[in-house]
């Protein structure tokens, strides 16, 4: 059996965990080649990964016969193309979240990739997460009960790249930030999403409100599920004081907590009465193990044809969410889906 011999296409620093993961730390995976319009990037990245094929379009890694497998972690709105490509070219994807821009841009990878026999798994790396896995089991196993509400919030600590504040361009947060959230509400209560509500606002980027009306830096959104469930999310951006991703899912005998603000358990105190603990700074650190175990089930997927865990359906369901959410915040009303 051979290596499953990929190209790294985006490379930013989710494409870079990915690529790092696959070039030392996954048995029978090999990266190859990097592509990126930006060739100072893609050069320096090329040497970082020590691969010698540096290729700024992508449409010439899809000549590539060496290739059999891409990693897509590009800006969103080139997912669909890039995916379409791949999987005409008859290479498996790992494409990062969110999938596409629309549900008719996500069918089509979706379609692409069936057409072609190629698997095509979705960024959702929580799913691998050690305490997300363990959550998923205590609710399965019904130690806490019938499941009630599950609430989830991601806020981020960086300010948004130019491109993110065109909602047409990014979806905005709701997909940047809380895809993640979504995908793992959907997972842990076993249903579809009935009906939502959303409200959105800038508080911490008021210089672009003019030139990005729509944009919103904080968001809470409110679920129904099919089966009952109810759920809230809440995302932000630009918060500073670290990257803070938290759940709790209420159910009818108890509660399960999942994340944490601190980046380690010391906790310093001095003679001046402070206390301090570090805060957790980067969500690098902090899924750092959820993206290996996801990049290993990719290879294991191609390898041995086992069943992925984050579909493109998956990817799809969450960019509805994401539509309906953005619909709500601009119309003010419930979204029904």
């Amino acid at each position: 059996m051979k290596d499953v011999r990929l190209c790294l296409i985006g490379t930013g620093r989710a494409g870079m965990i990915h690529a790092k993961n696959f070039r030392g730390s996954i048995d029978m995976a090999r990266v190859i080649a990097v592509c990126d319009p930006n060739i100072d990037s893609a050069k320096n990245a090329a040497a970082e990964l020590g691969v010698d094929k540096v290729y700024r379009d992508y449409k010439k890694v899809m000549e590539d016969g060496d290739v059999d497998a891409v990693i897509i972690a590009t800006p969103t709105k080139f997912h669909r193309e890039i995916a379409v490509a791949a999987a005409n070219a008859k290479k498996h994807i790992l494409c990062e979240k969110p999938m596409a821009m629309t549900v008719d841009e996500c069918d089509e990878m979706i379609e692409a990739a069936e057409l072609n026999n190629v698997k095509l798994q979705i960024g959702f790396m929580r799913r691998f997460d050690e305490s997300f896995v363990e959550a998923k089991k205590i609710i399965e196993s019904g130690e806490i009960g019938e499941v009630v509400m599950i609430k989830s919030h991601t806020r981020g600590p960086s300010k948004p790249q130019e491109w993110m504040y065109d909602i047409k361009k990014s979806n905005g947060p709701l997909a940047e930030v809380c895809s993640h959230d979504i995908d793992t509400i959907r997972w842990f209560a076993e249903s579809e999403v009935k009906s939502l509500y959303a409200i959105g606002g800038n508080y911490r980027n008021k210089e672009i409100a003019e030139r990005y009306p729509d944009f919103y830096d904080n968001v809470i959104m409110n679920l129904e599920f099919k089966n009952g469930i109810q759920a809230s999310i809440e995302g932000a951006q630009f918060v500073k004081y670290g990257y803070d991703a938290r759940v709790e899912v209420l159910g009818t005998e108890g509660l399960i907590c999942l994340g944490d603000l601190h980046e380690k358990k010391v906790i310093k105190c001095t003679k001046n009465n402070s206390v301090s603990r570090p805060a957790m700074n980067s969500w690098t650190k902090l899924f750092k193990n959820a993206y290996y175990d996801e990049d290993k089930n990719f290879i294991d997927s191609i390898l041995y044809n086992s069943e992925l865990i984050c579909t493109g359906e998956d990817g799809k369901r969450a960019v509805e969410i994401v539509k309906a959410g953005n619909d709500s915040i601009v119309n003010k009303e419930i979204i029904y889906l």
